[in-house]
C-alpha cells in the first residue's frame, strides 16, 4: 500500500513467445512506473522484427537491455548495480552487447558510456526505433547513443508484444511526455513535451487486445487527462491549430467515450490523473458508462497550499476538495487513491498536519508513499535546499502510512455485504484454491475458484476484509 511501485516486479526479465527464426536473445529489464513495462513491449515488437527473441535466461542472452527509472534514487542504485553485474558478464561471454534505455538514458549518458564503461548502448525513450541502427552500430564494435527528445513520437504504430502478461488485463499509452513543471519531478526532462496519440490508433490496439482475449485495458499517461489529438503535434501548440482543427479535436473524456461506446464488454481504467488537468466532463463521462471502472488515481503530493505551491502543483487545497466533492456527488461509489510526498523541502510540522487532515476529508482507498528523495536535474534540486533531516522525513511518513491504512481498512469495510464484479485474473498469492481479481474500485477481491476461470467476470458476496484485500463467495457470473 505504502508502495507507488510494485516491488516484486521490478527487474523482472520480461519473456514471450517469439519467432523459431529469430537467431538472437533479447533479455530485458524494467524497472519504475507502468509507462517503463509498456515501452520494454513496444522495444520487444521493434526488435521482434529485427531477429531478436526474448529469453529470461540470462546466460543465453546476445543483447541485455535495462528499462531504467529516474523517479527514486533507490531505483537509480538498483539500476546501476545491475549495469555493473552485466558488464562483468562480458568477461565469460564477451560477445554479449549491454544497453541502457529510459529516463535514465539522457541524464547519464557520458558517465555510462565513457567514465564508467558499464554499457555499450545508451537509447532514450523516444529513440526505440532507431534500435536497429544502434545495435548494427554496436555489432561493428561502437558504442552507440540516441537520447534525443521527439515532439511527435507516439509509437501509435507499433504493436506491442505483451510481455509478462496475465492474458486478461494491459495497458494501452495514450500520450507520451508531460508539460507539468513539478518541481521534484524528472519527467519532463527525460520523456519531452506532452504529445497524443490518434485514437484511431488507439480504438485499433483496444480492439487487436479484445480479439486476443483482454477484458481490462488502462489507458496510460503521464498525465491522461491532458491527452488532447488535434491530428498531431505538441500540446501547448493547440492554439496555433487550425479552426478545423480545433473543432474536431478529441480531448480525454471524447476518447473515454469513444472506447467505452466501440467496445461496451471491456472494462476500462486510466492512469495518472492530475487534478489540476482533471475536468468535470471526464467525471460525467465516466458515471454515464458501466464499463468505465468507478477508480481514479488522483496523486495530490500534499495538503499544505504552501508546499503545494512550492512544488508547482497549479491546484489549491481547496480546489482539491472540490474536484473530490465532485466525484462523490457524480459516482458516490469510486474508488480514489493518492501519491504523497513526505518531507518536501522546507515542509514544517504544519504543513505536515495539513496532509493528514487532507487525509482525513478524503478518505483515500490507498496510496502511495515516499519519503522526499532529491532528484538531480529537477527544478527542486536546483533551488530548494534538502533541508527537512531524514529521521523527521521517515516519522512523518510513517505517520501517513498509519492513517492511510486506517482509512483503507476503513473503506474497504464498507464494501462487506455487497455483491460486486470481480474480473478475475489469476490465483491468489496466498493459495492456489482460490482466485485473485479486481472489482470496479480497483480493490483486490480474492474468493473460493470453484468451476470460475480466469478472465471470467463474476459477481462475489464480500463477506470479510483486509486493509488490502476484499474475501468473498462468488454468486455466479455478471451480466458482463
Amino acid at each position: 500500500m505504502e508502495k507507488t511501485i510494485n516491488e516484486s516486479e521490478q527487474g523482472t526479465a520480461l519473456e514471450v513467445r517469439g519467432r523459431e527464426a529469430n537467431p538472437r536473445k533479447l533479455y530485458i529489464e524494467s524497472y519504475g512506473c507502468q509507462m517503463n513495462f509498456s515501452d520494454s513491449e513496444i522495444v520487444a515488437s521493434i526488435l521482434g522484427q529485427e531477429g531478436f527473441n526474448t529469453t529470461q535466461r540470462l546466460e543465453e542472452a546476445d543483447l541485455i537491455l535495462v528499462n531504467t527509472c529516474s523517479i527514486r534514487e533507490k531505483a537509480e542504485q538498483t539500476v546501476r548495480k545491475r549495469l555493473v553485474h552485466f558488464n562483468a558478464l562480458k568477461k565469460n561471454n564477451p560477445g554479449v552487447k549491454v544497453g541502457v534505455l529510459g529516463c535514465m538514458a539522457e541524464r547519464l549518458k557520458s558517465q555510462f558510456l565513457e567514465e564508467e564503461k558499464i554499457v555499450d548502448m545508451v537509447v532514450g525513450p523516444d529513440a526505440y526505433k532507431d534500435l536497429p541502427n544502434l545495435i548494427r552500430e554496436v555489432d561493428g564494435g561502437q558504442n552507440a547513443v540516441n537520447v534525443i527528445l521527439s515532439k511527435e513520437e507516439t509509437y501509435g504504430d507499433v504493436s506491442p508484444v505483451r510481455l509478462g502478461t496475465n492474458g486478461v488485463t494491459a495497458f494501452v499509452s495514450i500520450t507520451r511526455g508531460c508539460d507539468n513543471m513539478c518541481t521534484f519531478c524528472v519527467v519532463p526532462f527525460t520523456r519531452g513535451r506532452e504529445r497524443s496519440r490518434d485514437p484511431q490508433s488507439i480504438l485499433g490496439e483496444i480492439g487487436d487486445l479484445w480479439e486476443q482475449g483482454y477484458r481490462e485495458v488502462t489507458l496510460l499517461g503521464q498525465n491522461v487527462d491532458s491527452y488532447l489529438w488535434y491530428g498531431g503535434g505538441l500540446k501547448k501548440d493547440f492554439d496555433k491549430a487550425s479552426p478545423m482543427q480545433q473543432a474536431t479535436a478529441v480531448n480525454f473524456a471524447g476518447l473515454l467515450e469513444m472506447a467505452a461506446t466501440a467496445h461496451p464488454r471491456m472494462r476500462f481504467r486510466f492512469s495518472t490523473s492530475n487534478p489540476q488537468d482533471m475536468t468535470l466532463d471526464v467525471i460525467e463521462t465516466m458515471a454515464r458508462f458501466d464499463n468505465i471502472c468507478n477508480y481514479i488515481h488522483l496523486p495530490v503530493q500534499s495538503g499544505s497550499d504552501r508546499i503545494l505551491k512550492a512544488m508547482n502543483r497549479l491546484h489549491t487545497r481547496a480546489e482539491y476538495f472540490e474536484l473530490i466533492d465532485n466525484i462523490r456527488r457524480l459516482i458516490p461509489d469510486c474508488g480514489i487513491s493518492q501519491d504523497m510526498i513526505a518531507g518536501f523541502p522546507t515542509e514544517t510540522e504544519e504543513d505536515h498536519q495539513q496532509t493528514l487532515s487532507l487525509m482525513d476529508y478524503v478518505k483515500y482507498d490507498f496510496g502511495f508513499m515516499f519519503a522526499y528523495s532529491e532528484r538531480p536535474g529537477t527544478l527542486a534540486a536546483r533551488k530548494l535546499a534538502d533541508d527537512v533531516p531524514e529521521e523527521v522525513k521517515k516519522r512523518r511518513l510513517r505517520e501517513i502510512i498509519g492513517k492511510q491504512q486506517e482509512h483503507s481498512l476503513e473503506r474497504n469495510r464498507q464494501h462487506i455485504g455487497r455483491v460486486e464484479e470481480v474480473l478475475i485474473e489469476g490465483p491468489s498469492r496466498k493459495s492456489d484454491a482460490q482466485w485473485m481479481g479486481r472489482n470496479t474500485q480497483n480493490t483486490v477481491v480474492v474468493f473460493p475458484k470453484e468451476h470460475y476461470r480466469v478472465g471470467e467476470f463474476v459477481n462475489v458476496r464480500i463477506e470479510d476484509c483486509t486493509s488490502a484485500t476484499l474475501l468473498g463467495t462468488a454468486t455466479g457470473y455478471s451480466k458482463k
